[in-house]
């Protein structure tokens, strides 16, 4: 059960013009779900992404950096769960291009211009041809309204579908912004299996939306951890279908300001959507460090709290055993630190002054905070101005038994 995350509405997710989605059966793994979705795109669409840093990165991965930069104008997604494409080797990259060559033929476009994604099991072949069955079936279901059952078909351990929508007004007009997203273990992006979509009917040109997309993951799915392990095919995709008509302008002026923020907005939601979801998470957590000296500096010590098991093992036991997000931020590489200076709180409680325990403290509040579904941790290290916020969940029972059990 999710943490305090209700089911989409899909009657609330908005159509963006200039992109249709359809869906298929295909079995790639289990029979009877949704596993091939296929993202066709108006021309003149931009798109780009931020992926995985893993060094065995998927062949999906390579195959979609490889078709972006060829510059022809990216026509199409498709996305299959069940199966990753990862630790496949040269099979996997031509089942992978086999894959947009036949979605492709369908179209009626060049297979470079067709993006392909992947996740689930790996170290296990693409069943390409199950796939390539099921294109048909999706692009016959093309449709702009399908953004819920988009959500659903790239679901692997995930307990929902994630998927939000909003508007931002530009220019006296309305732009439309829908991302879906998927993830629920081997989830610490670094650019998790974590997918996300976000598409937009604004105009964007392609050098500002290759920034805009780095700015969005730097702020959102790159702020996220459940279990400190990033995948093989962790991919971010933004979409701009120009079709409003409205564009945004360049970095600096008010409306691409607007359209920033709404964009950021949309990412953060999807990506705490995921951490929501977390393979057996029960309480969901906001680590915030302050007072650093540099935003890097913040963001590794509010890491080493986030993925510290001994950390999150106390979270789910509702234990205010807060000795260890101490030890945590001592050994998170900030050599320099002056601990005397640091002070803990959870929510408004005040757990550590000035590097010790606060002689104020009652282990009775602790416990009352950690008894809570959403927790908040503010480390102050007063030591600067610069600060970083992570979101993470705790490590429950069930988390070692869905990863146990995902193979069978």
């Amino acid at each position: 059960m999710a943490v305090n995350l209700p089911l989409p509405v899909a009657a609330n997710l908005k159509p963006v013009p200039g992109i249709e989605l359809g869906h298929a059966e295909a079995g790639v793994r289990k029979a009877n779900r949704k596993d091939v979705l296929v993202m066709r795109l108006a021309p003149g669409a931009t798109v780009a992404g931020v992926f995985t840093t893993n060094r065995f990165c998927a062949a999906p991965v390579q195959v979609c950096q490889s078709h972006l930069a060829a510059g022809k104008g990216i026509r199409a997604l498709v996305v299959n769960t069940g199966n990753a494409n990862a630790g496949t080797g040269e099979t996997g990259l031509a089942h992978a291009n086999q894959t947009c060559e036949a979605l492709a033929n369908l179209l009626g476009c060049d297979a470079q211009q067709v993006l392909p994604f992947s996740t689930g099991v790996i170290l296990e072949p693409l069943p390409v041809d199950r796939i390539k069955a099921g294109l048909p079936q999706a692009i016959s279901n093309l449709n702009a309204d399908n953004w819920y059952n988009a959500a659903e078909t790239i679901m692997t351990t995930d307990t929902q579908p994630k998927a939000a929508s909003r508007t931002v007004e530009i220019a006296g007009k309305t732009i439309t912004l829908t991302g879906i997203s998927k993830g629920a273990g081997m989830i610490k992006p670094n650019m998790a299996t974590m997918l996300g979509y976000v598409a937009t009917d604004a105009r964007v040109a392609q050098p500002v939306l290759n920034e805009l997309v780095k700015t969005a993951a730097n702020q959102s799915f790159n702020c996220i951890t459940i279990d400190g392990d990033t995948s093989t095919n962790d991919s971010f995709m933004l979409i701009a279908t120009g079709a409003s008509g409205v564009d945004v302008g360049a970095p600096g002026s008010a409306d691409y300001a607007l359209f920033e923020q709404a964009v950021v907005a949309l990412s953060q939601e999807l990506a705490q959507m995921i951490i929501r979801d977390g393979e057996g998470a029960t309480k969901f957590i906001t680590v915030t460090v302050e007072e650093g000296a540099s935003v890097e500096e913040c963001r590794r010590i509010a890491y080493s709290i986030a993925h510290s098991p001994l950390v999150k093992t106390a979270f789910f036991a509702s234990d205010p055993n807060l000795g260890r997000i101490l030890a945590a931020i001592g050994y998170a590489g900030v050599d320099d630190l002056d601990v005397s200076k640091l002070n803990l709180y959870l929510d408004d409680v005040w757990v550590a002054k000035n590097g010790g325990r606060n002689p104020d403290y009652q282990e009775a509040d602790g416990q009352r905070v950690m008894k809570q579904s959403e927790i908040t941790v503010r480390v102050k290290l007063a030591r600067g101005a610069a600060q970083a916020t992570v979101w993470t969940c705790d490590l429950s029972h069930d988390y070692v038994s869905i990863n146990a059990d995902y193979r069978s």
